[in-house]
C-alpha cells in the first residue's frame, strides 16, 4: 500500500474538502437542493475513500464500530425527538411551527434538526455497510491464520 504515494497524498488533500462540501450540503439543505441524506452519503464517501487508500484497520480507528452504532441511534433519536418536541409544544408530530414562538423560526429549527438526524444516520449506516462488506475477507483471513 505504501507504493501508491500519489494516491495517498491526493487523498489527504481531498478528504478535508469532501468533508467541507458535506457540511455545505448539510446546512444549505433547507435553502436549496441537498440536505441530510446527501450530506450523510458525502461524509461516508470521505471515510470510505480513507479506508480504501489507508486500509480498513486505520479507518476503523477513525470510526470505531461503537461510534458508528451510536451515530445510527443518535440520528434516529434526534429525528424522533424533534417530532416529540413538536407534540409537547402543542402541535402535531413534526409540526415545526410549534418549536418556537416565531413559526418561521420553528420551521427552520425543525428542518435543521431533522436533516441533521437524517445526515448522522445515513452516514453511520453507510459506514457500517461498508465495514461489513469490506471486513468479510479481512475476518476470513484472520480465521485461517
Amino acid at each position: 500500500m505504501n507504493h501508491h504515494l500519489v494516491v495517498r497524498v491526493v487523498s489527504k488533500l481531498l478528504i478535508p474538502f469532501i468533508l467541507l462540501f458535506g457540511l455545505y450540503v448539510q446546512f444549505h439543505g433547507d435553502f436549496g437542493p441537498g440536505g441530510g441524506f446527501q450530506a450523510g452519503v458525502i461524509f461516508a464517501a470521505a471515510l470510505i475513500l480513507y479506508a480504501l487508500v489507508f486500509g480498513l484497520d486505520n479507518a476503523r480507528k477513525v470510526a470505531p464500530d461503537s461510534a458508528v452504532r451510536v451515530g445510527m441511534a443518535t440520528g434516529v433519536l434526534l429525528f424522533g425527538f424533534t417530532g416529540v418536541a413538536s407534540l409537547l409544544g402543542g402541535g402535531n408530530y413534526l409540526d415545526y411551527s410549534a418549536l418556537s414562538q416565531n413559526p418561521l423560526g420553528g420551521q427552520h429549527l425543525g428542518i435543521l434538526l431533522v436533516e441533521l438526524g437524517v445526515g448522522i444516520t445515513v452516514c453511520s449506516v453507510m459506514i457500517a455497510i461498508f465495514f461489513s462488506f469490506a471486513g468479510r475477507n479481512h475476518r476470513l483471513d484472520k480465521l485461517e491464520e
